[in-house]
């Protein structure tokens, strides 16, 4: 069976929930080898071996800490040429969307970029997005080279497949234009204590209808009941009342949870694309002839500052 290179996105070498779905999807169409770039692969390695991986790639070095995307470029494509594998697969973060581009480029290929589903075709891997506003589901493949694709966080439960995960370290040699951007300071992110916005099985998100930064607590407070991250619309972003790092949108993050709840958000198309692959929609709204409502699986027309105490203190209740 042909192999398929997986990029592992991790912290010191915990592995983020994305990289298991890939291993999971990576199964249907070969046999997962993960790549492990950075500090942290021994602490990896067994559980990229629960998920599948037949072989975990290890490379360490300064350049991947020190310098920007174009260091694990180089060990991607150094991963490729040691495996000519059938497909590479990332996860669709920022950076790891450039990241498959610039191989992508380097390697000669096409790329797809935030799949939500991945299967075996008989002329490569399909891949399904979910495009105009979640109007329509396409399937694509790629027709030239070996085929980079994105895939959303939340488009695949994670399943162990326990395999081999025999650890292979990668010779990887850094080009010219590795060390042309370098990192010169990091700031720690201050912990909420709720889930990463594109990782969340549950979203909460507030927009204009809250009226201000002093109302956000509301959203919180459900979030928090509910085990969930808090997103927030453009409007609501913009006008200060929520950080930028928590907007869902078009110019924000896309996010595929099972659940979004979207409150005081009107639903404008530059909305709906960043949150329009979630499983189940329900909006809160007191308009009920709010776009939002034409996308949503329940909705709810009634005032925010009423329905969402109510529902925060039933969900409370429920699990007391």
């Amino acid at each position: 069976m042909a192999e398929v290179l997986v990029y592992v996105d991790h912290v010191d070498g915990a592995v983020r929930k994305p990289t298991l779905e890939l291993l999971t999807l990576a199964r249907r169409i070969g046999e997962p080898v993960a790549v492990h770039l950075g500090a942290g692969a021994d602490a990896a390695a067994p559980v990229l071996a629960e998920y599948g991986a037949v072989k975990v790639l290890t490379a360490d070095a300064p350049e991947f800490a020190d310098y920007l995307v174009v260091p694990k470029v180089d060990a991607l494509a150094a991963a490729y040429q040691a495996v000519s594998p059938a497909a590479v697969l990332v996860p669709s973060s920022a950076e790891g969307k450039e990241i498959a581009a610039r191989l992508a480029v380097r390697i000669g290929s096409g790329i797809i970029t935030d799949a939500v589903d991945l299967e075996a075709g008989d002329e490569g891997p399909v891949a399904t997005q979910s495009v105009f506003a979640a109007s329509y589901s396409t399937k694509s493949r790629v027709t030239k080279g070996t085929p980079v694709i994105t895939v959303k966080p939340n488009s695949a439960a994670p399943e162990a497949a326990p395999a081999a995960g025999i650890v292979e370290q990668l010779a990887v040699s850094f080009g010219e234009l590795s060390t042309g951007t370098k990192v010169v300071s990091r700031t720690p992110r201050e912990s909420t204590g709720r889930p990463e916005l594109t990782e969340a099985a549950i979203v909460v998100s507030g927009g204009r209808g809250v009226n201000g930064a002093e109302n956000f607590p509301l959203i919180e407070a459900l979030a928090d009941s509910l085990g969930a991250a808090v997103g927030a619309s453009r409007a609501a972003v913009d006008a200060g009342w929520y950080p930028h790092t928590n907007q869902v949108g078009q110019t924000g993050k896309a996010v595929s949870p099972q659940l979004y709840i979207a409150a005081g958000i009107s639903g404008a198309i530059q909305h709906r694309a960043g949150m329009q692959t979630s499983k189940t929609i329900v909006a809160i709204n007191k308009d009920a002839e709010a776009p939002i409502f034409e996308l949503v699986d329940y909705g709810v027309v009634g005032d925010l500052f009423e329905v969402v105490p109510q529902l925060t203190d039933e969900v409370k209740s429920r699990k007391g």
